[in-house]
């Protein structure tokens, strides 16, 4: 048996990446997928990809930091399948970097608007829709970077990915009493294109492979079996968490 049969999940950032490989593991294990980015064509393209597979999949373009785009993704995966059951709130960025001595604010803002406030937002419109299942996953992508980890010139995008924590842990002690359970996935670096935007040498990537006791970064495919775990109900007793898939980064020192 499927580990999501007969569930309904919504997957943003799934034009790329980890909600992409996301988004087509969930519908291979049974789930009714509702995906979302900011991309209309990539998104008719993996709707396709699902269809063709003999999944179910339908898309919504917009703005993760757009509260309406929040509520109208509920809203159409109501309206099409009736409930949900799994959220993963994947969508981020890591476009603003830099010398904080000379970061402007607005970037800073973007960052935590596209990182953490998105995240605050689907959860906020997710959460009545999965109360009304049994036995609800809420799930966020955060990072290593910021929890077990510190990097020069990542401010603004690890105080994002430590809120995302924070969130998680808050969460999940809020709504636990009702079966809901919230955690969070903390990849480490993954060929992605957000990630090939900073490995752009092989002597660049050689060296951030380097940093991981594997010795090597993940396929995106790698993120989303974690992402499945937590979705299915072989993580029924897992809330709160701040789920660690990052090859050993955190611990090494070889």
């Amino acid at each position: 048996m499927n580990l999501l049969s007969n569930k309904v999940a919504i997957v943003t950032g799934a034009s790329s990446g980890i909600g992409y490989a996301t988004a087509k593991l969930f519908a291979k294990e049974g789930a009714k997928v509702v995906i979302a980015s900011r991309r209309q064509a990539k998104l008719d393209a993996l709707v396709e990809e699902i269809t063709q597979a003999g999944g179910v999949a339908v898309s919504l373009a917009g703005d993760v930091k757009d509260e309406d785009f929040a509520k109208e993704l509920v809203a159409l995966t109501m309206d099409r399948f009736g409930k949900l059951d799994v959220s993963f709130n994947n969508a981020g960025t890591m476009e603003w970097m830099g010398d904080t001595r000379e970061f402007e604010l607005s970037q800073w803002e973007a960052t935590l608007s596209t990182n953490l406030t998105s995240a605050f937002l689907g959860a906020k419109h997710q959460i009545p829709a999965l109360l009304e299942g049994e036995a609800g996953s809420l799930i966020f992508t955060s990072s290593f970077v910021g929890y077990t980890a510190g990097f020069p010139q990542t401010a603004a995008y690890s105080a994002s990915k430590a809120g995302i924590i924070g969130l998680t842990q808050s969460l999940a002690t809020e709504f636990g009493p009702h079966g809901l359970r919230v955690n969070a996935l903390l990849p480490g670096a993954t060929d992605t294109p957000m990630g090939r935007a900073f490995m752009t040498t092989p002597e660049i990537e050689t060296f951030v492979a380097g940093l991981y006791a594997l010795k090597r970064i993940s396929q995106p495919e790698e993120i989303a079996k974690s992402a499945l775990y937590l979705a299915s109900d072989y993580s029924s007793f897992t809330t709160g968490t701040a789920m660690l898939v990052e090859g050993g980064v955190s611990i090494n020192r070889t």
